[in-house]
């Protein structure tokens, strides 16, 4: 007895168009609306996102790191460098945890103020790290990037996600967040500081998003604002939209005093 003929693929099977220039549309709507489900399902509100380097070390690694440059005499520069810099992800790990702690003792039905990373190393690592062992749910917006792996293992199971398109990952950073603090980082970091900043700037987020540059010592170096308020390049009051701290006790205490009296009885995420 002959087989019937297969029939034509259905257009939501056919891997070729799914793939392909045409479907663009249909897989940045894809980027939107999956994560959107599952933050429904989680019963996930909002988020305090943490920005940083993926080059952090926590201190233990860092440690172990220049023993073994001295022993070998190889990289010890280098080595000493990334331990001077790992308190970064020990602060990082210890305000994420203080953070959730602090958001499961809030009233109400859905999950408040869920720590959010790119989900890569470093100091995103270290916020996961923290919110997992305060038994917190967290997020983890990672991007497919050529050289670095997907997903630390700290992000909560069914909230770890896999962009294709930074501008779908950047609005849900965005969208959700009611507070970030920015740790030390390179250029994704700086490009995630100055895009929120002039969202902020223009008035394109209808809610008060504060934001935290964590590390004075590092961003002083990193960044002038003041040159751009001396050459007329910004106005005076904009560099008082950024909340400088130097410890996990400030950065904690302001994040929780601007989030209950301006984010706390409003659980949207709308920009």
């Amino acid at each position: 007895m002959s087989k019937k003929p297969a029939g034509p693929a259905k257009a939501y099977r056919n891997r070729k168009f799914l793939d392909g220039f045409d479907a663009r549309p249909l897989r940045i709507l894809a980027e939107y609306m999956e994560p959107q489900a599952r933050f429904e399902d989680a019963e996930l509100s909002d988020t305090i996102v943490f920005m940083g380097s993926a080059r952090l070390l926590p201190l233990d690694e860092a440690e172990r790191r220049v023993a073994k440059a001295e022993r070998s005499g190889k990289g010890l520069k280098t080595a000493r460098m990334r331990l001077a810099m790992a308190h970064y992800y020990e602060d990082a790990r210890e305000l994420a945890r203080r953070l959730t702690e602090w958001s499961k003792t809030l009233e109400g039905n859905r999950r408040r103020f869920v720590v959010c990373t790119g989900g890569g190393p470093g100091a995103m690592e270290a916020a996961n790290r923290g919110a997992s062992e305060a038994r917190g749910l967290n997020v983890g917006l990672g991007i497919s990037l050529p050289k670095e792996a997907h997903g630390n293992p700290y992000i909560t199971h069914n909230l770890s996600f896999d962009f294709h398109y930074f501008f779908m990952r950047k609005f849900w950073f965005i969208y959700l967040a009611k507070a970030i603090v920015f740790f030390p980082g390179g250029f994704g970091t700086l490009d995630e500081f100055f895009e929120t900043l002039t969202l902020v700037q223009t008035g394109k987020l209808e809610k008060k998003l504060p934001l935290v540059l964590y590390g004075t010592d590092y961003w002083d170096r990193v960044l002038n604002l003041d040159a751009l308020v001396e050459n007329g390049m910004i106005d005076d009051q904009d560099p008082d939209r950024i909340f400088r701290a130097n410890s996990v006790d400030e950065a904690f205490r302001y994040i929780t005093a601007e989030l209950l009296e301006y984010a706390l009885a409003d659980p949207g995420g709308r920009m």
